[in-house]
């Protein structure tokens, strides 16, 4: 399944944790970290729990909670329970892969298995992102720019420069380790064309998807991760290409009169993967 969009909702909020089940995106996450008041710690828990029980509550998308940072085992008893319509669990600042492997023996203590989501916004974070996307269970990891910037005491810009070598870092870290990458947020979610411009970035970037914060950055990012028409008829020339080379021994071909040598043939694959939706 693509993991185009990865759309938060506030864990105290049972109406948009619903609400987010009837949007396009790939992953809901529901979060227990800062989208709810300490204060209210309890009972987001509770509701989180709640909606992941609820007999009709079957989204197609992939559903996630990010741990609150402060009671580990109070939120995995809740998002562990019996029925729970969970798939994974998304760890925030994380800094290194035993950050993981403690995480993942205390989901298994609990009798499940669970896609694990490391959000990687610290310097130590992104310095570890190999090891941390290397780690056992671990399907993806998540760049966060806002916190990585106050983590380094840089000032975020419309240009990202002070982000750009951490965002490429984690990247690479990722793809070395073959889990996903998913995007920092766009944070202004009125802003239509910026949001655009910078998911179309991820993509150039070598992303798989990106955070959002409301339904209506949804269809925008799908749209950005989403290959257009045209790219997809050529990696389909491309596919074809090669099998027919293959077919005659043929180590050389051409497609519209391009050389296609392995680079181009990844990338017609991934074009291809990425074509593919629910």
């Amino acid at each position: 399944m693509p993991r185009r969009s990865v759309l938060f909702s506030p864990g105290d909020r049972p109406t948009l944790m619903r609400k987010a089940a009837t949007t396009d995106a790939d992953v809901l996450v529901f979060d227990l970290e800062d989208a709810v008041a300490p204060a209210r710690k309890h009972e987001a828990r509770e509701a989180v729990r709640s909606v992941l029980t609820e007999p009709d509550f079957d989204p197609d998308a992939e559903v996630c909670v990010r741990l609150s940072g402060l009671d580990d085992d109070a939120d995995l008893n809740a998002i562990c329970a019996a029925g729970s319509a969970a798939d994974g669990v998304m760890r925030s600042k994380t800094t290194a892969a035993t950050d993981i492997t403690g995480l993942a023996d205390a989901i298994a203590d609990r009798g499940r298995s669970l896609s694990i989501y490391a959000l990687i916004e610290t310097a130590a974070g992104v310095l570890a992102a190999a090891d941390i996307a290397a780690a056992e269970h671990v399907s993806a990891i998540v760049f966060g720019a806002e916190d990585l910037a106050a983590d380094l005491g840089a000032t975020r810009t419309d240009e990202g420069t002070e982000v750009l070598y951490a965002r490429q870092h984690v990247v690479l870290g990722a793809s070395a380790a073959g889990v996903d990458a998913i995007d920092t947020l766009h944070t202004d979610f009125e802003d239509t064309e910026g949001l655009r411009s910078d998911a179309e970035r991820s993509v150039t970037l070598g992303y798989d998807g990106k955070l959002a914060i409301h339904p209506a950055q949804v269809p925008i990012i799908n749209d950005a991760f989403t290959p257009a028409t045209e790219r997809v008829e050529w990696a389909k020339r491309v596919v074809a290409a090669r099998d027919a080379a293959a077919a005659d021994d043929r180590g050389v071909f051409e497609v519209d009169g391009e050389m296609i040598d392995a680079p181009l043939i990844a990338q017609a694959e991934r074009i291809l993967e990425r074509a593919t939706t629910r």
